[in-house]
């Protein structure tokens, strides 16, 4: 019950700071998430990011890499990405988002920050166009390779040179690449952050069940 309340506590916190994120916000949702557990994902689960280019779902690797994917399903249902950005495009390379500092008021430090920890990383995963791998600091700060608790990226094309560099791939996106396009072609700055913030408007869990009775 104590989980539960903090999960919904959290949730909350989030929602509500959705346009812009103070630092003592920032620190006080970091303190709270290293207190809730990984959730195990289900066999039908997938997650859906909602933004102003359409859906994307995302099916995890729940049995290759489970803490990964476990922690990815523990933000997404404590509101952690809804209203975070894609702060990184690179065309022909990847779209990267998920930090949390996307949500404050400094757009320069985007990309730098997260949920106040790291993961073990979990190797094995090719990196073929449309996986969802976890971002990491640079071999020589990292390493062991672990990776960001929060950053993730899209690969645009098959990128067999990040399997030998030790990245972790925790899914795949199963419908809506064509939004992860037409994201990787929005104009962009020379630090290949979009000039216009691409939102992630609502980031949820759901099944493919669920999904195929809204079609």
């Amino acid at each position: 019950m104590k989980i539960i309340a903090i999960l919904a506590l959290l949730s909350l916190g989030v929602s509500g700071f959705s346009q812009t994120l103070t630092n003592k916000d920032i620190s006080e949702l970091q303190i709270k998430l290293k207190t809730i557990p990984n959730e195990p994902v289900g066999k039908d689960e997938v997650a859906v990011i909602e933004t102003d280019f359409g859906k994307i779902v995302i099916e995890l690797y729940a049995k290759e890499t489970p803490g990964h994917a476990g922690n990815f399903k523990k933000l997404v249902n404590a509101g952690y990405y809804t209203g975070t950005t894609f702060h990184r495009v690179i065309p022909g390379f990847v779209v990267q988002g998920g930090d949390l500092y996307s949500k404050d008021a400094n757009p320069n430090n985007d990309g730098t920050g997260g949920p106040g920890y790291d993961q073990k990383a979990e190797l094995g995963q090719k990196h073929l166009r449309g996986c969802v791998a976890a971002a990491r600091l640079s071999d020589q700060a990292n390493p062991e390779k672990r990776s960001s608790g929060s950053q993730f990226y899209f690969c645009l094309v098959d990128l067999p040179f990040l399997d030998e560099g030790g990245y972790t791939v925790f899914g795949k996106v199963i419908r809506g690449m064509d939004v992860v396009d037409k994201i990787a072609a929005v104009e962009r700055d020379k630090r290949d952050r979009p000039t216009k913030d691409v939102v992630m408007k609502k980031v949820y869990m759901t099944t493919k069940a669920e999904l195929k009775k809204a079609e």
